[in-house]
């Protein structure tokens, strides 16, 4: 028997597994709407009973977050999403424009592949399959080498719920031999019509240059501006709960808090009442060592840590039951690495004269790699929320956790874990991204004018009348402008 090598192994399973799932998706594109809810509803049932062991596998395998705020999201990733979805059509018919006489008709895209991040992969490969089975795709994943194990085990849980509904066989796959290879392969074979990449940026570049369509999430080093007219202790609560939710590992968490001057202090007592510990600037150093390798990028041992480990790694103490660690910046970029995305318990801690400095401050946070995503204000003054909404971001959070507003928890957003940053983010959609964006849109148009030879044109139908002269085209005209037609082609030689 044969030994191939690792590098080759992996490129064959990922070649079958495309192959597999395409031809799953053939058969799948057939189904009505019953029959995908019906598939649909058996993988919420199936993700629902495992959420918990597929959260406790996910921090066992990686060491990131906590248990309960996993379990959290695996459910949120599979029954809250269904009850957001549901209703969504995208099978058929989806649209009539009877005045108009065009009619829209969804189709998939295809087979897709899906990109999943460490930090959350379990509810990423819930989120990603039940929206392209919602939308009559399959899809293929690339895990993490790091959370292999539980992303093969969520993604199994998944086809195998599907395929017991009524779904074709390997509808859903993940490859279990990862490799830089077999990513290359999945994102440039010709099965795979579509991508979307949930990870680091260098991942969601590599999707982008695939050539094939790419739905990718850029960094979210998010602001969080305390503005004067703020409910402080209901602000800083918000934040807390953000960045300590599964221990900062969702790209919409807070990365910055900015406060104006003539609240400084009454922000930071509670912080420190709240469970925030400010550390001296020879702290801050330490943990920004700690925090960091190879300039801004982040050390994967101190990703979705408590503050506690966090303080033990980088040989500090703090005070028992601190929950946040908070570093303050006199700048952004380089020199001042807590300016950028920390997925962890960590943040820089700014303080500004006004409304108008923070404006700045926020607008060098967001280009220092969080551009497109998500800012938050806490505020109780409409027009700075307003002020604040010209930011280059495409989810302004109010009065929230930033974390739980970003994919939909706590705001009426669409329910993702996939948060496009739009044109100004290097993404392709600057939506929570849903079944309506896995779908094509043909349309079915009737003539509603008539074009003449000279390209003149007037409509057709009295009840498609805006404007036009109007009137029911008779017999007679129809056929002098197919004689028109007739005589053009035999001028040309095409007749």
């Amino acid at each position: 028997m044969l030994n191939f090598d690792y590098d080759l192994q992996s490129v064959q399973e990922t070649r079958n597994l495309a192959r597999q799932a395409k031809q799953a998706q053939t058969e799948l594109a057939q189904f009505n709407s019953e029959q995908i809810d019906k598939i649909i509803r058996n993988m919420v049932k199936v993700a629902e009973e495992n959420a918990v062991s597929l959260a406790k596998l996910a921090v066992e395998e990686t060491g990131f977050g906590k248990v309960e705020d996993k379990i959290f999201k695996n459910r949120f990733a599979s029954t809250e999403l269904y009850q957001f979805i549901k209703p969504m059509q995208t099978i058929g018919v989806i649209k009539e424009d009877k005045i108009n006489k065009v009619m829209e008709i969804a189709e998939p895209v295809g087979l897709l592949m899906g990109i999943v991040p460490s930090t959350n992969p379990t509810s990423t490969t819930i989120y990603k399959s039940l929206i392209a089975i919602k939308a009559r795709n399959g899809i293929v994943f690339s895990p993490h080498p790091s959370a292999l194990k539980c992303t093969l085990e969520a993604a199994k849980l998944m086809n195998d719920a599907a395929v017991a509904a009524g779904a074709p066989a390997n509808i859903i796959g993940c490859i279990s031999k990862p490799s830089m290879n077999a990513t290359n392969e999945l994102m440039k074979c010709d099965e795979v019509a579509m991508i979307i990449a949930t990870g680091g940026s260098a991942m969601v570049k590599a999707a982008y240059s695939a050539g094939k369509p790419a739905l990718g999430v850029g960094p979210g080093n998010v602001p969080a501006y305390i503005e004067r007219t703020a409910d402080i202790p209901k602000a800083v609560r918000n934040i807390i709960t953000s960045k300590t939710f599964d221990n900062g590992t969702i790209c919409a968490s807070e990365q910055s808090v900015v406060v104006e001057e003539c609240i400084r202090n009454q922000v930071m007592e509670e912080f420190k009442r709240q469970g925030g510990y400010f550390m001296t600037p020879e702290e801050t150093e330490q943990v920004g060592r700690k925090l960091f390798n190879r300039g801004h990028a982040m050390n994967a041992k101190m990703v979705g840590r408590s503050a506690a480990d966090i303080a033990a790694g980088a040989g500090i103490s703090i005070p028992p039951g601190t929950k946040v660690l908070l570093g303050e910046q006199q700048g952004v970029g380089e020199q001042y690495p807590l300016s950028y995305e920390k997925l962890t318990t960590v943040l820089a801690f700014y303080t500004v004269k006004d409304w108008h400095e923070a404006c700045d401050l926020c607008m060098k946070l967001l280009y220092n790699g969080g551009v497109g995503h998500s800012l938050s204000i806490h505020t109780e003054n409409p027009e700075m929320a307003i002020k604040f909404a010209e930011k280059p971001v495409f989810r302004i959070l109010v009065n929230t956790a930033s974390t739980h507003g970003g994919v939909g928890v706590s705001t009426g957003l669409a329910p993702a874990f996939t948060l496009g940053c739009g044109t100004w983010g290097g993404s392709a959609t600057s939506d929570n991204v849903t079944p309506m964006h896995l779908i094509n849109i043909k349309r079915v148009a009737y003539g509603i004018k008539d074009v003449t030879e000279n390209g003149n044109s007037s409509y057709a139908t009295g009840d498609a009348q805006q404007g036009g002269s109007g009137g029911t085209v008779s017999e007679d005209r129809i056929q002098a402008l197919v004689n028109e037609v007739m005589s053009l082609l035999k001028q040309r030689g095409d007749c």
